[in-house]
């Protein structure tokens, strides 16, 4: 039998009326839970408050229930709580040792609030705490997860450039031996100043050869042109020489001078050093091209994340924008075109830059998810009065008519179990009014439109 004493040791309780003590244990039912009952889980109807009298237990969340989001101690108290909305537990709560506790059914809350008015005011305070640390801790997870999904999407956008700069340089060796090679040839050869000057010359000629490439079929063609003209040379092994040239665009009647001037030897040993000239650069172009998008992507990181920077700063949103569309590229890159309509004078908003690239990136991430991650998405920024103004545009199917009174509500979701937390649009809201802006979306089937005001920062004075 529970004394009324030892209810009047839990701090929600303490130095409430005995009367109430009385009537509150007369209502509830002492229960008792070994190490690894559960009190409840995830997706149990909401119908009892528990009072934890000694034992510990575990209040867990998240995916899979693997996020530990409260410790109960002695005095706590779990549950569903009076004047929550909740009819189904989103986490799951189960002992660590063994534990008594007093469950009290949530069918006698409306009572309680009528007899005990004291402890329903505990209660609720109580509850917004819980609120604000159940969403501070999903708003973490929230971030964590979207950090998760942006490194692999960058971690994969990083590894194409840098592996084709690795392979670039390990063929540049092979390569590298092979001029030193042909030059050593050249060198054991007794040429005039005209002949090497003629060698320098067409070998430059190629290597500063800026033709647009072939198509496959063109090239193939010139592969074969090439390839008769060295084998009626008595160059019959050349095959892969004249493939490289005809890459480059080389035509045959280029080559035909080493063999005007040299005996096939000395133009074997031409051909090859010029081969092997014009392949390193367009080893060392594939180089430059791949560690140029590699500074360019950690450039757009820095960007989106405001690294080195102050905090508050006055920002170009268009510079924001793009830096998201280049850290989103690996989601958009297989099938959404981007259309950009902005505004020709820079809009300029004094903010939190990188809470601001926040913004955009869940709303795109979404417009992309709804698109099935196919469709067009549409960009537009412009000025209205005193604020600058972002369109985001999808033509995805649209958000249906019942759905959309909630998107902006916390742990809304319409994603399936895992995929989202419902905190996107919210943390997007918050942050949008936080800079003393407002947000709005209109939707429908082929068009989604989502519409952010922030103030501009140091507007000039109109004229008079």
């Amino acid at each position: 039998m529970i004394e009324n004493s030892e209810l009047l040791g839990v701090p929600a309780f303490a130095g409430l009326p005995d009367d109430q003590i009385t009537w509150f244990i007369s209502q509830s039912q002492e229960i008792t839970l070994k190490v690894g009952d559960s009190y409840f889980r995830e997706g149990d109807p909401a119908d009892a408050m528990y009072v934890i009298l000694s034992g510990e237990g575990q209040v867990r969340g998240g995916v899979g229930g693997e996020l530990v989001m409260f410790e109960m101690k002695p005095g706590s108290v779990t549950g569903v709580l009076p004047f929550s909305r909740m009819k189904q537990f989103t986490y799951a709560a189960r002992a660590i040792t063994d534990v008594r506790a007093l469950r009290f059914p949530a069918s006698l809350f409306p009572e309680l609030v009528h007899r005990m008015p004291d402890l329903a005011q505990r209660l609720v305070g109580m509850m917004s705490d819980r609120i604000r640390e159940t969403t501070r801790i999903e708003q973490q997870r929230d971030r964590l997860a979207s950090l998760g999904k942006l490194s692999a999407g960058l971690a994969h956008e990083l590894n194409n450039p840098a592996s084709a700069a690795r392979r670039a340089t390990s063929q540049l060796r092979e390569v590298l031996k092979r001029i030193r090679d042909a030059s050593h040839e050249l060198g054991r050869r007794d040429l005039s100043p005209a002949q090497r000057a003629e060698i320098e010359k067409l070998e430059a000629s190629f290597v500063q050869n800026d033709q647009v490439p072939p198509d496959a079929l063109t090239a193939s063609d010139l592969e074969e042109q090439i390839d008769s003209l060295l084998r009626s040379h008595g160059q019959n092994d050349m095959w892969q020489m004249a493939a490289d040239l005809a890459r480059k665009n080389i035509q045959p009647q280029e080559l035909e001078s080493l063999f005007a001037i040299f005996d096939p030897e000395t133009a074997r040993a031409a051909l090859v050093r010029i081969a092997a000239s014009v392949e390193i650069a367009t080893l060392l172009n594939e180089i430059e091209s791949g560690t140029s998008r590699i500074s360019d992507l950690v450039g757009a990181i820095k960007e989106y994340t405001f690294m080195d920077q102050t905090p508050v700063q006055n920002v170009d949103l268009v510079k924001g924008l793009e830096t998201t569309l280049t850290i989103l590229n690996h989601k958009l890159k297989h099938g959404v075109s981007v259309q950009r309509e902005y505004e020709r004078v820079p809009l300029i908003v004094n903010s939190f830059g990188s809470e601001l690239n926040q913004i955009w990136t869940n709303i795109i991430d979404n417009a992309i998810d709804a698109m099935g991650g196919e469709g067009q998405l549409r960009i537009r920024t412009h000025r209205d009065d005193r604020c600058a103004v972002v369109e985001i545009i999808d033509n995805g199917p649209g958000i249906p008519a019942e759905v959309q009174p909630h998107i902006f509500e916390p742990f809304f979701t319409t994603k399936g179990v895992g995929a989202g937390t419902g905190l996107g649009l919210d943390t997007v809201q918050r942050i949008v009014k936080k800079h003393h802006g407002s947000i709005q979306v209109t939707s429908r089937p082929g068009e989604t439109r989502f519409q952010i005001w922030l103030p501009l920062a140091d507007v000039p004075a109109k004229a008079s």
